[in-house]
């Protein structure tokens, strides 16, 4: 899949640090298409090499984004032999995949509805700051497809437990913000005008932050979900001697010796283009055999 920085079907704009991402399909409540499924796919690699060290995801006007286009995409599938359908639904899940292995902190600002596709993709994004108005709907079932779609399944227990994620994808029902941050779906649920400022907010923050060590929490995050408590506690030791060994270990030391804030590598990036590797991405640790599990 060609890796791109200059997307036709949605906006990306790069600054100080902070790639927002937002969905521009306000008359279609930014309903995917084909091309926004593929692009948003490529970006979110193409963010890897990047001068990026956080990301806002969010939807322009009403919506953060009403799942697959329904003239777009569904009446298409229609058309399609076994083949063809499993294509494209493993094109979706390649986006899904996409948000959860970028080595950045990924912050969605869903205003207004997120369903379907839109809902798993708020799932896949490390915090989600949501719109009093913003409502939740895993609604496959309502059309006749499992609710385990798009990795909502593997995603929605490690976020809510089990039995409130079987609730959610059983059923399809819709749900409001404020239950939505009652059983822990969003982190925050904030004025509808505020949504967007407030996820700014935080990009900007872990923007300013020690990316390597975000990197290496999220990296761990993932990595420890299938491990026992004896290999966690050996990978987070080796991933903690890792980071210590890191240039942004000793500034902020000095930083809080000077009594100044700390200028963390990378962190003066601004808007630069994009990186020539991956130098800042951490490395594996390695004592329990594993590689970074992909989502």
């Amino acid at each position: 899949m060609p890796m791109t920085l200059t997307p036709r079907s949605f906006q990306l704009e790069l600054s100080r640090g902070v790639a927002e991402i937002t969905l521009s399909r306000p008359d279609r409540l930014n309903a995917l298409t084909f091309e926004v499924y593929g692009e948003l796919t490529a970006t979110f690699r193409s963010l890897e090499r990047s001068a990026a060290r956080a990301v806002v995801l969010t939807g322009a006007g009403r919506g953060f984004c009403s799942g697959g286009d329904v003239e777009g995409i569904i009446a298409e599938l229609f058309a399609r032999d076994a083949r063809g359908l499993l294509e494209f639904t493993r094109a979706t899940g390649a986006l899904i995949q996409s948000i959860c292995e970028l080595r950045r902190p990924v912050i969605a600002a869903v205003n207004g509805v997120a369903v379907g596709a839109g809902a798993v993709i708020a799932a896949a994004c490390d915090l989600r700051i949501a719109a009093a108005s913003a409502r939740f709907g895993f609604i496959f079932p309502k059309v006749g497809l499992s609710g385990a779609d798009m990795g909502a399944s593997y995603l929605l227990p490690r976020i809510v437990g089990q039995g409130r994620a079987a609730e959610l994808l059983f059923f399809g029902d819709l749900i409001g913000a404020d239950e939505a941050l009652r059983i822990g779906l969003v982190n925050r649920v904030v004025a509808d005008s505020d949504a967007l400022g407030v996820a700014r907010g935080w990009a900007e923050r872990l923007a300013r932050g020690p990316a390597f060590a975000h990197a290496m929490t999220k990296q761990m995050l993932e990595s420890e979900r299938t491990m026992p408590l004896a290999a966690a506690i050996e990978a987070e030791a080796q991933a903690q001697a890792i980071c210590m060994a890191h240039p942004d270990f000793r500034e902020a030391h000095e930083a809080n010796r000077a009594k100044r804030p700390p200028r963390f590598e990378g962190a003066d990036l601004g808007d630069a283009p994009a990186a020539p590797d991956d130098a800042d991405a951490p490395p594996t640790p390695r004592s329990t055999g594993l590689e970074t599990p992909r989502v």
